[in-house]
């Protein structure tokens, strides 16, 4: 067991140093999103699962703060409103559940972080389209090779990796730089 862990750890380690060559992208995620901030835009964030999870996660940090005190950052996860979740999916498919919740909440110029490890989660890619066609800037954060949603993608991030596991550890990774790059930009003013 205890080569296992090690394994892991190692595999963890080695998708990390492959995404070192992701800093350009993650300078241009972080560019974009101030940018939005001091235009009053606010930043959305979705996926299924543990993405979802992440989309959480992320936008707390916005809107909490990550390690300074500095005024909330707009920020929404729409993965967390049960009761619009189910009703979407119960009245027009599973597929529209961020598209729907895209059309009255984006506004042109928010920054829309959309989260699929595969890149082919079919309702986070309806929430992409939507996302343009209202405006929005939007991000990918993906896997493998970026799948259908990498096209939609104005920043698409792609983890070095097929394994959900490594490439979600990365998204958070991610995730928590830009927290800190963006939060280091208002903790100024």
């Amino acid at each position: 067991m205890k080569q296992k862990i090690l394994q892991i750890i190692d595999d963890s380690i080695t998708v990390k140093e492959k995404s070192k060559s992701l800093s350009g992208t993650i300078e241009k995620i972080t560019l974009a999103i101030i940018k939005c901030y001091r235009a009053g835009g606010k930043v959305v964030i979705f996926g299924n699962g543990g993405s979802a999870a992440d989309a959480q996660h992320i936008a707390t940090e916005f809107i909490s703060r990550f390690e300074k005190e500095r005024k909330s950052l707009n920020a929404v996860a729409i993965t967390t409103n049960t009761s619009a979740i189910t009703a979407i999916a119960n009245d027009y498919s599973f597929d529209k559940i961020f598209s729907r919740q895209v059309e009255s909440t984006v506004k042109k110029g928010d920054v829309v972080i959309a989260i699929s490890t595969s890149g082919n989660s079919k309702n986070v890619i309806e929430g992409a389209k939507q996302s343009k066609k209202q405006g929005a800037t939007v991000v990918g954060f993906l896997g493998c090779v970026g799948g259908k949603l990498k096209k939609l993608c104005d920043i698409p991030l792609i983890v070095p990796s097929k394994n959900t596991a490594r490439i979600q550890e990365v998204h958070i990774t991610v995730g928590h730089i830009i927290c800190k790059l963006v939060e280091d930009e208002f903790a100024r003013q």
